[in-house]
């Protein structure tokens, strides 16, 4: 065991992948339990589609294509957002509308450019090969904004989370406050999408949140066990990726899929045993 993982890390891009995917795990399964309770959790994928129509439009014009990414998702966040406190459109409603509209942008965008290349697959299904230097560089200065703000401002986001109409009528400004929730879910999507894809990045944010709700009652266990689950769960299917040569995204997805079947079995017996 000890040999496979010296073997694993000798590799610079498996190292950067660890680095970056820890990362944004960590990120995301701290949003994603605010997100899950708000029943906000399809914001993630409806981002990932902002973020690879962004990509593409970025790549055709020779731009960076994080460098881009970051405020194009940031506004799309933000319109979502107002599009769903307005009350014109629904919120599930409004995340179709921007995220196929956005995907149909991206396509359209390199079809009628380079077509289907390697760099497009890369950045729709994942890639550990395609974490650059620049690319860590960026996620470690983002993932430290994300995670600081979060922890910082972590009470007020308690607080807009479990009641929003409460938290208003005390003076709150909610709207700020989901208003930053919304940006951190936005930088976070577009650091993964390079690493886990854009069709697979939300299950980061889903997954983890979901899964410790299965066992834990409290907000500050769910948030700790989710953490915690995020960051095993990624290492495993980071793991299982080199070990048998699959998709580093899907197999991560793979991974967070059992932990999730195993602790609904685990919930399951814990309410069996109850007395009544």
């Amino acid at each position: 065991m000890i040999d496979f993982f010296r073997e694993m890390f000798s590799y610079q891009f498996l190292v950067r992948a660890v680095i970056v995917g820890s990362l944004v795990s960590l990120c995301s399964a701290l949003l994603g339990v605010s997100l899950v309770l708000k029943r906000y959790s399809m914001i993630g994928d409806g981002l990932s589609h902002v973020g690879f129509g962004s990509l593409a439009v970025a790549m055709a014009l020779g731009l960076a294509p994080l460098q881009v990414s970051i405020p194009v998702v940031l506004l799309a966040a933000f319109a979502l957002l107002r599009l769903s406190e307005s009350g014109r459109i629904r919120g599930d409603s409004a995340i179709a509308i921007i995220s196929t509209s956005s995907l149909a942008l991206g396509v359209l965008t390199i079809s009628i450019t380079a077509g289907m290349n390697t760099d497009v697959c890369n950045y729709l299904f994942g890639s550990i090969l395609a974490m650059s230097k620049a690319d860590v560089n960026l996620s470690l200065v983002m993932s430290a904004v994300v995670l600081t703000l979060y922890l910082f401002f972590y009470h007020r986001l308690f607080s807009v989370t479990f009641d929003e109409t409460f938290a208003r009528a005390t003076g709150v400004p909610t709207g700020l406050y989901n208003l930053l929730l919304a940006a951190l879910t936005a930088v976070t999507v577009v650091l993964g999408m390079r690493l886990m894809g854009a069709m697979l990045i939300s299950s980061l944010i889903i997954f983890p949140a979901l899964t410790a709700m299965r066992v834990c009652k409290r907000f500050r266990s769910v948030i700790w066990v989710s953490a915690i689950l995020s960051l095993v769960c990624f290492f495993i299917g980071i793991s299982v990726s080199y070990a048998f040569a699959t998709a580093a995204g899907a197999s991560v997805v793979a991974v967070n899929l059992f932990a999730f079947l195993l602790f609904s079995l685990v919930g399951m017996l814990k309410k069996r045993r109850k007395p009544a």
